[in-house]
């Protein structure tokens, strides 16, 4: 057992908590208590994810990983920072980490619906937790 900043006792290793994909960002997030009502119907983490939904601009997005990644061969990784956001985006011109966010939210997407898989160094990782650059390549 282990106690968390306000005290509260939660168990270690107990029963597994279930999660969800946000359909926004693409990020794994976990139960909570004030949805237990409507577990069923949470498709979002947040609400800032409820608000931005997913555009017409994430699923250009998602057509520009897809399209750079079938024209390499199979297997080869693509580092996702060298992807630009699709032209035209909603993103300011000169806003990398706005762009680079859109591209990120995309690939993860993508992985949880398998069609491509998140590498740091080589390796599969969580796109969920992924931090610093990673490479991303078709299932």
């Amino acid at each position: 057992m282990t106690r968390g900043r306000s005290g509260s006792t939660r168990v270690s290793g107990g029963a597994a908590t279930p999660s969800k994909i946000c359909a926004s960002c693409g990020r794994r997030f976990e139960w909570r208590a004030k949805w237990a009502r409507s577990w069923n119907e949470v498709r979002y983490c947040s609400d800032a994810c409820r608000r931005r939904g997913v555009t017409a601009d994430d699923r250009a997005a998602e057509e520009r990983i897809v399209a750079a990644l079938s024209h390499r061969p199979r297997g080869t990784a693509v580092d996702l920072d060298s992807l630009d956001a699709p032209d035209g985006s909603e993103t300011e011109p000169g806003s990398a980490s706005a762009r680079r966010e859109l591209m990120r939210r995309a690939a993860r997407r993508l992985a949880d619906r398998e069609v491509v898989v998140w590498l740091q160094g080589g390796a599969p990782v969580d796109p969920s937790t992924a931090r610093g650059p990673v490479g991303i390549r078709l299932v």
